[in-house]
């Protein structure tokens, strides 16, 4: 049986997604702010941060894959489920649960641009500095964590494990 051993506390991940919620008050207050769900490890760090947010935010979701199934990147990225609302001239903030290599992020930013939003930015709750291969600019993150496989708060391993209220580093046994 794999095991899970606590990397993030419950309370720790709430308290920086406050932190979070308040720097990206401040850096849209007056604005529209249209966020961007990276389906589907980010729809519990979206809903945290949403409920924080105090201006008129829309909330719409894509979701890409470049895993099948494992603990690692094919490389080849999917456009699975599309945007249903059209960004052009909007303020969009991509909402990511990890940044791991980058590359998917990446190909979904490029994409995203050729799109004219008025702005696109990025938040993601977790990046692995060390395991990035791509120049990529996070303007909002929660925290730098080590090269691990982690799971929980949205986060799985086959579709597992999402609903842990902490992020873990997975162990196999």
């Amino acid at each position: 049986m794999p095991t899970v051993d606590v990397l993030l506390s419950a309370d720790a991940i709430q308290d920086r997604i406050q932190e979070m919620a308040t720097q990206i008050n401040q850096d849209y207050e007056g604005e529209t702010l249209l966020l961007v769900g990276v389906l589907k490890g980010s729809y519990l760090f979206l809903a945290d941060l949403a409920k924080r947010l105090t201006g008129d935010v829309q909330i719409d979701f894509v979701q890409v894959s470049s895993y099948k199934g494992g603990k690692s990147t094919t490389g080849v990225v999917q456009i699975i489920k599309d945007l249903d609302v059209l960004i052009e001239g909007r303020n969009v903030l991509i909402i990511e649960d990890i940044v791991d290599t980058g590359l998917t992020l990446s190909h979904l930013l490029e994409l995203l641009k050729t799109r004219r939003p008025k702005t696109i930015r990025i938040a993601s709750l977790l990046r692995k500095p060390e395991a990035l291969q791509t120049p990529l600019d996070v303007d909002y993150v929660g925290f730098d964590i080590p090269k691990e496989f982690v799971v929980g708060y949205g986060l799985d391993y086959e579709e597992r494990f999402r609903n842990l209220p902490f992020i873990g580093i997975y162990r196999e046994p």
